[in-house]
């Protein structure tokens, strides 16, 4: 008998996103994404998800540079969601 939950590949896909936004590789990195997407993934759009996606893929260095303001996020990759994250970050 098989007892692992089933999800449906909507929440495999969050799942997926929210393990990779908390185990990001720093520290800090870690809890400025992990910690903006643990609180609001369960009501992200499938457009902030495929933006989230997105930005997962972006190196550690300069999504830190570009969430802490200590540089600007290049305008071909300023999605609304980084934006977002950016306020957070800066509280």
């Amino acid at each position: 008998m098989n007892t692992t939950p089933q999800f449906s590949a909507a929440e495999n896909r969050r799942r997926r996103l929210k393990f990779r936004a908390e185990h990001r590789g720093t520290k800090e990195c870690d809890l400025l994404v992990g910690g903006f997407v643990r609180a609001r993934l369960a009501d992200f759009s499938e457009a902030e998800i495929g933006e989230l996606e997105k930005i997962m893929d972006m190196p550690d260095p300069l999504l830190a540079d570009w969430l802490t303001g200590r540089a600007e996020i290049p305008q071909d990759i300023d999605f609304p969601l980084l934006q977002a994250m950016r306020k957070a970050a800066l509280g």
